[in-house]
């Protein structure tokens, strides 16, 4: 699939600023399938668009306040975007200025508590880097983290800023509106944006109408922040992120489609997570799984999601997963005003070829 077919026109106007209040106020359009016209509606009336028996899928992952101001040696200014944990010390990170961190330089955060060592440069901004804490006391996170891990969430939250996407350029007030409402462990790079429109009232609306809930993680990593730039979608080298689906929620998956309900993913994240089970065996790990025009899709059967970046990997999933109407969609969404990206409207996608249509 050629790259530019991913293309399409995205006014400045149309990307969202600012979060809807309430978070279920955003709108919601109702893909109406093959040869269906699309409705429109909010977000609060999800579980009305449901059916008893069906089974909605949630990431908790949780957003590190990952970004964080640094002083560099000169005394110039600088930035480093904490991404991916490697696991043994290291993180990859986006670092600007990155021609002017060499391999090597420490730099240390404005706020005082945090140092990083700057290793490869593995290109398009992109570095290894090695954070230290400074003179921070333990800080408070879940169980399952460790005191290392504990310390940097303390001093992230001291001294880091949560990394909205370039495109917003409004501050915003409450860091707590770029979290759902449901979010857990702290790892992410960025948000799961679907999830920004469930509330409370709404999952338990979706609990009286006899609609299931389970949860998934997956870390949001690089890929969230990258353009795909080549000329075939299928040769953009995809990033892998950690992801882990409870033994229950398999469970419950396997459940829901033994008594024909719909398995429904709030967010490509979690169609991620989910179809990386169905292929590979596996209920944990890392997952290099990219989802394009053609995909075998084993699980899921309606995805709630957001509009997303023209010439992104994430549209290229909408593709596989509704064909070529998502352009009629978007389309529809420019004509009546949706709010697009993350802190926009939402989309409710029935995929082709799937089960029963959506109610």
């Amino acid at each position: 699939m050629r790259t530019s077919d991913l293309d399409y026109p995205l006014p400045p106007e149309r990307i969202a600023q600012e979060p809807a209040e309430p978070r279920d106020a955003a709108r919601l359009l109702v893909d109406g399938g093959e040869g269906g016209r699309p409705r429109h509606t909010t977000m609060a009336h999800l579980p009305e668009l449901l059916a008893p028996g069906d089974l909605v899928v949630l990431n908790t992952t949780r957003v590190l306040p990952a970004r964080v101001p640094v002083r560099r040696p000169t005394g110039g200014a600088g930035e480093v975007l904490l991404v991916d944990d490697r696991g043994d010390g290291w993180w990859d990170a986006l670092c600007r200025p990155s021609r002017k961190l060499p391999e090597g330089v420490v730099v240390d955060s404005e706020g005082g508590h945090l140092r990083f060592e700057v290793g490869e440069d593995l290109g398009g901004g992109r570095r290894v880097v090695r954070p230290e804490v400074v003179g921070t006391a333990d800080g408070v996170g879940p169980e399952d983290m460790g005191a290392d891990e504990r310390r940097l969430l303390r001093a992230l939250e001291l001294d880091g800023q949560m990394p909205l996407p370039p495109y917003i350029t409004t501050e915003l007030e409450d860091p707590e509106r770029y979290q759902t409402t449901y979010a857990r462990r702290p790892a992410s790079a960025a948000a799961p944006t679907a999830g920004l429109h469930i509330t409370e009232g709404l999952l338990a609306d979706l609990h009286r109408m006899g609609v299931s809930v389970a949860t998934v993680d997956l870390v949001v990593g690089y890929d969230t922040f990258r353009p795909v730039t080549t000329e075939h979608v299928e040769d953009h080298p995809i990033h892998s992120e950690h992801f882990a689906v409870p033994e229950a929620t398999w469970h419950d998956i396997t459940t829901t489609r033994v008594s024909d309900g719909r398995v429904v993913a709030v967010g490509t994240t979690t169609v991620r997570a989910l179809e990386s089970v169905a292929h590979t065996g596996h209920l944990a790990g890392r997952t290099e799984l990219f989802i394009t025009p053609g995909f075998d899709f084993r699980v899921v059967d309606a995805l709630v999601t957001n509009f997303h970046l023209p010439r992104s990997s994430l549209l290229a999933m909408v593709e596989a997963f509704v064909g070529p109407r998502w352009r009629d969609l978007y389309r529809v969404a420019a004509e009546e005003r949706y709010r697009f990206l993350s802190f926009g409207d939402a989309m409710l996608l029935q995929r082709s070829a799937g089960r029963a249509p959506i109610p």
